[in-house]
């Protein structure tokens, strides 16, 4: 008998899945005193990618000085840019060839531990960053990449993606590879404790739509070739991640985000945003981020506020299509002081959207400036993001995005009617 894919496509997901990680993952607070002893083993010349706002923390600074005591070369490189344009790419290449490199650094926010991902890859690969934007495209091992994460969001230090702004192209550009997941990822909560409030309120609901939006992929079994693709729907080894992932997020961020010292809430949201990661890794995202491309675009916003925004939107035009994970997603984040009932899909969606407006999320696309003649043009770009869009559940996900996008415009919903004015 011949079959098109490996295991199930059945809305468990539970017969086949992947499962991407780092070689070593270390999580807890106090582990970021572990650094120099992991790069030392590593390497002898760290090359270190660091946010700008680092530049003068403490913290950097004994690390760099504790490797040149292990006799390591140290270079570092705080010039990085939000959304990372090209331009900074290049000057972070340009750098690290300089230095010669053994080892990488990413140490920051997802822009951080992206560009190391990247400087990995061209300090190997040489030629140009163009020659991989897409999924699949690197040809071999790249620079041992040591991910450190200083907000609690983007899961970068635990998956095969990196984004990239280039000014010839309209939308963001992803590179996708198994290659690309850092050789180890150390997940220290207390170097999250003097992120703004702002900040981690938009990493943590991106945090959020990462579990929730791998938990609702397709689920569709496994192509029958290798290699596979980066994203294949919610399997086997990411639904039970982005339950637990989604229960610590929404237990954790409101709290994280009103008191920043709160060390409990910031280390349940650094352990959720790095099981979200582990989760999105393999099972994918979908609508909420493929909008969000052209959304941040045209109005010059950041991404976890866009994919916030527009998560609620998305649940209900996916609806017909979520089998019974809603009903598991209310389970996990329902506290255990109410009782259950109801329709689980309103449940959630109050959930999301109070959480939101708690927080300090937008409602509305309109709010944030997209303005009612760029639907159109939003509407097809995001439709241009195959990727994504090909991995929500149902047969015709690009049929969607038009009431996606015109529902979170204007605010209109079916589902969550109460919240309609944010």
């Amino acid at each position: 008998m011949t079959v098109e894919s490996i295991g199930s496509s059945d809305a468990s997901g539970l017969h086949a899945g992947v499962a991407r990680s780092p070689r070593e993952t270390i999580f807890g607070p106090g582990s970021a005193e572990l650094i120099p002893g992991l790069v030392a083993k590593l390497g002898c010349r760290p090359f270190v990618i660091a946010d700008r706002f680092l530049a003068t923390d403490p913290l950097l600074g004994n690390i760099v000085a504790e490797l040149r005591e292990r006799a390591c070369i140290v270079s570092v490189f705080t010039e990085v840019v939000p959304e990372l344009p090209r331009d900074c790419v290049d000057a972070a290449v340009a750098a690290a060839q300089a230095h010669e490199p053994d080892v990488v650094i990413g140490f920051g926010g997802g822009s951080s531990l992206d560009l190391a991902k990247v400087v990995s890859l061209l300090s190997v690969t040489g030629g140009a960053i163009v020659d991989f934007y897409g999924e699949n495209k690197i040809p071999e091992s790249l620079l041992p990449v040591v991910a450190v994460p200083t907000t609690a969001g983007t899961g970068s230090e635990v998956t095969p993606v990196a984004v990239v702004s280039d000014p010839d192209r309209e939308l963001k550009v992803g590179i996708s590879s198994p290659q690309l997941v850092p050789f180890a990822a150390i997940v220290d909560p207390l170097l999250t404790v003097s992120c703004p409030a702002e900040v981690s309120a938009h990493s943590g609901i991106d945090a959020l739509c990462h579990a929730v939006e791998s938990l609702t992929a397709r689920a569709r079994g496994l192509p029958r070739n290798y290699p596979l693709p980066v994203f294949v729907g919610a399997n086997a080894f990411s639904i039970d991640a982005s339950l637990r992932a989604a229960a610590l997020i929404m237990g954790n961020l409101e709290a994280a985000v009103k008191d920043g010292g709160n060390l409990e809430a910031r280390q349940a949201m650094s352990l959720g945003s790095l099981t979200a990661g582990v989760a999105f890794a393999s099972g994918g995202t979908h609508l909420a981020h493929a909008i969000q491309y052209p959304v941040g675009a045209v109005t010059k916003t950041p991404h976890g506020l866009g994919v916030g925004l527009l998560l609620p939107y998305v649940l209900e035009a996916c609806a017909p299509n979520l089998g019974d994970s809603m009903h598991r997603l209310a389970k996990a984040i329902q506290p255990a002081d109410e009782t259950s009932g109801g329709d689980p899909l309103e449940s959630v969606l109050g959930r999301i959207v109070d959480l939101r407006k708690q927080i300090g999320i937008p409602h509305t696309l309109a709010e944030i400036g997209l303005a009612k003649a760029e639907l159109t043009r939003v509407i097809e770009l995001s439709q241009s993001v195959e990727r994504l869009v090909n991995n929500a559940p149902g047969d015709d996900p690009a049929g969607l995005v038009p009431e996606i996008v015109r529902r979170a415009w204007s605010g209109r919903s079916e589902i969550f009617p109460s919240y309609a004015n944010g």
